[in-house]
Formats: structure tokens, sequence, C-alpha cells
């Protein structure tokens, strides 16, 4: 039997059926409802300006993607990951990995130096993939970065997120990227108890998950206010996550 992601290959995504894809696989991998959908005007939009949508294919059949936006801060151009999904059955294969190295394969091609995105910081796999596995640093953190949504995965709770920044040429890259792992002088840590999925998916327990939250944001907000950086993620035999943080040295500053 085909193990998922065995036979998996990247393409860019132009056609408007394939789009319209791309927003079935939002219902499936996020839930959403309608007024959170992002529709497929959005995406080719996204391929038409000098973004990104890249499809991961299981032969012809699209079971993941990404999509990129075009960004501009501080007086400098970068790419921002707006979406990256992958169908249940799929994941744990590697593909949302295979995906983002497609990203950046394309945005160094254009000359980009710089991709971002953000993601929760109460998803323990996706932190350890971002930080661990891809050497993306974050120094910013966003309460309530979209305001309600209507994501089961969300659990009620506000959507806060970190910024992911993808220094794509950086010495720190290049060494994750080739499997080395990088010299880390923690100083701080921040925890993720490995129930936070149970309690978000309870009502009855969703308090400690918002408490959680809470405790988190401020220490990260903290840390990030002193001039520290997330540098690191660790996961322990019980499941749960841990942001390493300390300085980082490499002088990327916008």
């Amino acid at each position: 039997m085909k193990q998922p992601g065995a036979r998996i290959h990247i393409e860019s995504l132009t056609e408007l059926a394939q789009f319209d894809r791309c927003v079935e696989l939002q219902l499936a991998v996020w839930g959403y409802s309608d007024g959170d959908l992002i529709p497929r005007r959005m995406f080719l939009i996204a391929s038409r300006i000098g973004g990104q949508v890249l499809g991961a294919f299981d032969g012809d059949r699209i079971v993941g993607f990404a999509m990129g936006l075009p960004a501009y801060r501080n007086g400098h151009p970068y790419l921002h990951s707006h979406m990256v999904g992958v169908l249940a059955e799929y994941r744990n294969a590697g593909i949302g990995r295979q995906l983002k190295l497609a990203q950046r394969e394309d945005a160094l091609a254009r000359g980009f130096e710089l991709m971002e995105w953000t993601f929760d910081p109460l998803e323990i796999k996706n932190a350890h993939l971002n930080i661990s596995k891809l050497g993306a640093i974050s120094r910013r953190y966003q309460r309530d970065f979209y305001g309600p949504s209507s994501s089961p995965l969300q659990g009620g709770l506000p959507t806060d997120r970190v910024y992911a920044e993808w220094w794509l040429r950086s010495e720190r890259v290049t060494r994750v990227l080739a499997g080395e792992a990088p010299v880390i002088k923690a100083t701080e840590h921040v925890e993720v108890p490995a129930e936070i999925y149970a309690w978000k998916a309870s009502t009855s327990e969703r308090d400690a998950a918002r408490e959680v939250q809470s405790h988190n944001a401020e220490a990260l907000e903290s840390a990030f206010a002193r001039g520290l950086s997330v540098l690191g993620y660790e996961r322990t035999p019980k499941g749960d996550g841990r942001f390493l943080l300390g300085v980082w040295n490499e002088q990327h500053l916008y």
C-alpha cells in the first residue's frame, strides 16, 4: 500500500478549477464557515500579482496547497505565506515542509530574502516545523490577529498569532535545511502542555486552554520587548512543546 506523501509532487496552480480545489481544501482542513473562507478570486489574484499558489499533488489530485502574497515592510519587499493546508490523511508525511521548501525555492529565484507567516503558538506540531525543521525565528506577537474564527481548531479562543520570519539565505536557515542543529544559547523558555488540544476541544476545560494562552502571550510579549527571539523549539517525550528564547546574532532587522 502506498504511503501518503510517497509520490507527492509540487506544482504552481494557475487554473480556476485548481483554485476551486483550494477552497474545498480550506473546508476540509479548517472547517471554516463561508464567512472565513478565502474565495477562489483571491487565489487568482495572488497568482497574478507576484504571489504564490502551489499545490501538492498525489497523481492528479491536489491534496495540499500553499498561498502567499507579495508584501512590504520597513522599506523592504518580502513574501507573506498566508495559508498552507494539507488533508488530514496526508499529514505527518512531510508535505507541509515540501510546500514550504517549494515556496522558498520560488522566492529565492525571484530575489526575495525573507518570507513571513503567522502561526498559532498553541499548535505544537506546527511550531516545531516552523522553528526546528525550517529554521524560522519569531520576535513579534499579535493578540487576536484575525478576530473571531469559525474553525473548530481554534476552540473558541482568541486568534493569537506569532510571526515566523524565514530569512531564506541566512546561515541559520542554511544549516537547519542541511540537517544541522543551530547553536542556541537559550536564556528563557515558554511551555505549551500537550493537553492543550483536548482542553481547546472541550467546553468544560476551555478555560484551562485560555489560561495557558494568556500566560504565554504575556511571557512571549515580555521576552520580545526585551530583545529576545524564539530561536528553538523542543518537544518532550510526553508531547509538551517548549519555545526556546535567546539573542539572535544575525543582523536582519527589517
